[in-house]
């Protein structure tokens, strides 16, 4: 008879943490969920919460915390730049010393611990599409460097407490990623165009909208997540995401297509540092993982389009 794993998901209550706990529990694990809620929400893992093989506790990354755990998800931290800007220095704390903390449990109960990483670790890329192998172009003194450097000094932890200590690693850059349970104010470019679409207000656009990004749907990276943790031998970095490039000018007018909205298109400036292309080479990932996205955009899209029209007719309630 197996026994049935323990995992430690922190920011379980999030976008993407919530789906994963779905799946975990769906594949027969027992899930303990630790979220501050600064950016998750109790609404995310509601459904879950009278099931007995879940548990949810309200902790900051930032504070240690002992647990027994066969392995650890750590995907806490705000993803989009409204939120991770916020409050720069508590970004900083929450990647750099929630990873010191949780490498530490690991290392002390012998669990494997897979890092959510990010595509920002590549910052304004020169190298298109990029491989793992690239080192990145960041910033590291400008507005977004406190999420890009925290995360590539997350990996660097990683790394080091793997060659010191033996810990048990994986890293996962992760690139964009939408679809049901992303906030109405997440702030990043898919749930803004889909809310300023349903409400009929202008889609804001910044530059002339030629930028490129990768939308990979949250099925497919929670997929790609569980295949690199359960791999063996391979501690990464690995890019998950969806290789399809598209404008964000095309995805502005893909939304105002699907919606049926009669929103405009106005242009802003373009922020400091905003990417100009961000699109994974996902080589290593279908070579040794197995793995590749299956979800379309339109068809993504369409998913999550239906999510917030829910939400934003009050039939599911979200936080203030």
């Amino acid at each position: 008879m197996t026994q049935t794993k323990r995992v430690l998901v922190t920011g379980g209550a999030g976008f993407l943490g919530s789906h994963l706990c779905d799946r975990l529990i769906a594949s027969g694990c027992e899930v303990i969920c630790l979220d501050n809620f600064f950016t998750g929400s109790k609404r995310n893992i509601a459904h879950l919460l009278a099931n007995p093989a879940f548990e949810i506790k309200r902790h900051d990354l930032v504070d240690p915390i002992l647990l027994e755990v066969d392995q650890i998800y750590n995907l806490a931290c705000p993803a989009s730049p409204v939120h991770y800007q916020y409050n720069p220095v508590k970004t900083v704390k929450t990647s750099v010393m929630g990873m010191i903390n949780m490498l530490g449990l690991a290392k002390r109960v012998r669990a494997r611990i897979l890092q959510a990483s990010t595509s920002e670790v590549y910052g304004d890329p020169v190298q298109h599409p990029q491989k793992e192998t690239y080192w990145g172009n960041v910033n590291p003194i400008g507005p977004r460097s406190c999420y890009d450097e925290s995360k590539r000094v997350a990996e660097t932890l990683m790394m080091d407490y793997h060659r010191q200590n033996a810990v048990d690693i994986r890293i996962a850059r992760i690139f964009n990623t939408y679809g049901p349970r992303m906030a109405v104010n997440d702030g990043r470019v898919v749930s803004n165009f889909i809310v300023q679409a349903l409400r009929g207000e202008p889609i804001t656009i910044y530059g002339d909208g030629s930028q490129t990004r990768s939308f990979c749907y949250v099925s497919d990276l929670i997929d790609g997540l569980m295949r690199l943790m359960n791999a063996e031998g391979l501690t990464g970095p690995v890019n998950i995401g969806n290789p399809g490039e598209f404008t964000i000018r095309e995805l502005a007018e893909l939304t105002i297509s699907l919606t049926g909205s009669a929103s405009k298109i106005v242009q802003r400036p373009l922020p400091q540092d905003d990417p100009v292309q961000r699109q994974p080479d996902i080589t290593l990932a279908q070579e040794k993982l197995g793995w590749q996205p299956r979800v379309a955009l339109k068809e993504g899209l369409i998913e999550t389009i239906a999510y917030f029209e829910k939400t934003l007719s009050g039939e599911i309630v979200q936080p203030a």
